[in-house]
């Protein structure tokens, strides 16, 4: 079972509805015993930093997760949901992240339209279990106005450009993230989705 955490944030549904039309067992949820069961665990996210942080203290959500994280089990951060898990932000005022990857979030200082909103190549720099399949130039949906700065260059396993360099997706560990939305990324994004899914330690 896919657990979505039900943190009171955007997009949460439409992300389901991505893993229920690949046949994936997933449910949203908050309850302790039902993250505990989870085999892989989805932490979406629209909306600012210190809000989303504020909420996963709210709903008592950081120990679980830093506990699931602990015990192995892959966890799969999306766009905002990919941002907190890093040590901080500066969306609004300077917020601390979950702290799970190292590096930080600011805001993309370029001479173009933001948020960044579009639909932008991946530049696949690593072997990444969560691009099984996806072809270097593959086209994945963005939506944001923040970007990370990753502190390991080894972790980002792709990227894309928008006037300035985006780090579009690391891995360390259990850990995985994508800055751009799957749900929203088409037939590219549901394999991305169903590569989580089928990672051994999600089965």
């Amino acid at each position: 079972m896919i657990v979505i955490i039900d943190y009171h944030v955007g997009n949460l549904m439409s992300v389901q509805n991505a893993f229920l039309k690949l046949g994936m067992d997933v449910v949203v949820s908050r309850d302790h015993d039902v993250i505990r069961q989870a085999k892989g665990i989805v932490l979406p996210g629209v909306g600012t930093f210190p809000v989303a942080m504020e909420h996963l203290k709210k709903y008592d959500l950081i120990d679980i997760l830093k506990e699931r994280k602990e015990a192995g089990i892959p966890i799969l951060g999306i766009c905002l949901g990919m941002q907190i898990l890093f040590e901080k932000g500066y969306e609004v005022t300077p917020t601390e992240g979950l702290g799970f990857l190292k590096g930080e979030v600011k805001l993309m200082d370029v001479q173009a339209k933001i948020p960044h909103m579009g639909w932008n190549e991946l530049i696949l720099t690593q072997d990444h279990p969560l691009m099984k399949n996806i072809k270097n130039g593959d086209y994945v949906y963005f939506v944001h106005s923040y970007y990370l700065k990753a502190k390991e260059e080894s972790i980002v396993k792709a990227s894309t450009e928008y006037v300035t360099h985006i780090h579009a997706s690391v891995e360390k560990d259990n850990v995985f993230a994508c800055q751009f939305h799957p749900e929203k990324s088409g037939d590219v994004g549901l394999k991305i989705l169903s590569n989580f899914a089928n990672l051994d330690s999600c089965r």
